[in-house]
């Protein structure tokens, strides 16, 4: 299924690969099927502005240009990486649950016996020219191909930071499946996925893969790729579910209400992936501060701090004003609030959320700039282990044992 037909022959050959297709014919006519199309566009589950008013871009655009704001959106040194391989990825886990965040919204997700892989960017921009646009703050940690066979790639949304052309099109010459949003089929398709390795869903559809569930579950968001914006691709979190785990990734989103229904039917989570960055007082409705995404996390949990919340949609790419280093900062003051486990992991580092440890150290400190949204080393910070989160989810009102970090 190709996207419809330039009136223009000549256009064509000028309209990037990466603008993809839109969806036509059969999937069109599912699209505009769905309870959630209506008048010409997907609908969000609320009322959601999607772009800043024009005062408010003008006030936008001011700060992005000023020099000092934008040093601080970027770090001052190299990022620290784990030295991940492909044999670490090899040996299963021990607990059955392991996630690897490999930077920005990209996770592989190895859960009982099964390897899913979220929103995977592994191109140098996100943009759809090699050229211009947001670039990399670090390296990718790891190879594609070191991530060993996958059963799922699993899409969010069709933005460039969660739909990677360079990406896909490594990953279309694998026997992979791809678990994606209505519409966004008409992409991969265009860049080679056939239409049988291909699950298409609508909000609260699930497919099997496997031994595992995977349901689309409603976002915030909104959606596009090339000049014309038609709202013809829908966005969605994803909640999966194996024979002894249930994980759940975000995408991208404002806080709603929904997850606490998200909660109800697909909770709670060993794990949930929780987008905490790229957030702006210039676009509250389709972004998460920190302190919305722990309090998204706490809703999955049936309101209880229990499972571990892994901050995602950070630290790879500058996308928004605020500083490099806040959201991190955000998400640790946000648990500590809370008494919930948060896992803090370089990029690249693989956990077991249901271990006896995970990843607690505040890394990004020390590349942090002042003024950066970091704070000084020398503070501690008190972070639940895993074993204080099962006892506090369990209703024990005595003091957790903590450790320092940082």
């Amino acid at each position: 299924m190709s996207g419809p037909r330039s009136p223009i022959p000549g256009l064509r050959a000028l309209r990037p690969a990466a603008f993809g297709a839109q969806p036509s014919g059969a999937r069109l006519a599912r699209i505009r099927r769905s309870p959630h199309f209506a008048n010409g566009a997907f609908v969000n589950p609320e009322g959601t502005r999607v772009r800043p008013s024009g005062g408010s871009a003008l006030e936008m655009a001011k700060l992005y240009l000023s020099k000092e704001d934008r040093a601080r959106r970027a770090p001052a040194g190299p990022v620290p990486l784990h030295a991940t391989t492909a044999a670490d990825l090899a040996a299963p886990p021990a607990t059955g649950l392991r996630l690897t965040w490999t930077g920005h919204s990209s996770v592989l997700a190895e859960i009982d016996g099964h390897r899913v892989l979220f929103d995977p960017v592994w191109g140098e921009r996100c943009s759809p020219f090699p050229f211009a646009g947001p670039r990399r703050l670090h390296p990718v940690p790891l190879p594609l191909a070191a991530l060993g066979p996958l059963d799922v790639v699993v899409i969010s949304h069709d933005h460039y930071d969660h739909l990677d052309l360079p990406t896909i099109k490594a990953l279309a010459g694998t026997d992979t499946l791809f678990a994606v949003p209505l519409g966004v089929g008409a992409h991969l398709e265009h860049w080679g996925v056939s239409e049988g390795r291909i699950r298409e869903l609508d909000w609260h559809e699930s497919t099997q893969v496997g031994g595992l569930t995977l349901t689309a579950t409603p976002a915030r968001h909104f959606c596009g790729r090339g000049l014309r914006n038609a709202q013809h691709t829908l966005w969605a979190s994803w909640a999966v579910a194996g024979d002894e785990h249930r994980i759940y990734h975000s995408g991208d989103t404002g806080y709603f209400e929904g997850f606490k229904e998200i909660g109800a039917e697909h909770g709670p989570f060993d794990a949930t992936m929780i987008q905490i960055g790229a957030y702006s007082e210039f676009w509250p409705d389709i972004h998460m501060t920190p302190e919305e995404g722990m309090r998204a996390h706490l809703d999955l949990q049936g309101g209880r701090p229990s499972g571990v919340m892994l901050p995602i949609h950070w630290a790879t790419f500058n996308l928004a004003p605020h500083p490099w280093a806040e959201p991190g900062e955000g998400t640790l003051d946000a648990a500590r609030a809370a008494g919930a486990a948060v896992a803090l992991p370089r990029p690249g580092e693989p956990f077991e959320p249901t271990g006896e440890t995970v990843p607690a150290e505040p890394w990004w400190r020390g590349v942090a700039r002042p003024g950066g949204g970091g704070r000084p080393t020398a503070e501690k910070d008190v972070v639940m282990t895993v074993s204080d989160r099962s006892r506090r989810a369990e209703g024990d009102s005595g003091e957790p044992e903590t450790v320092s970090a940082g």
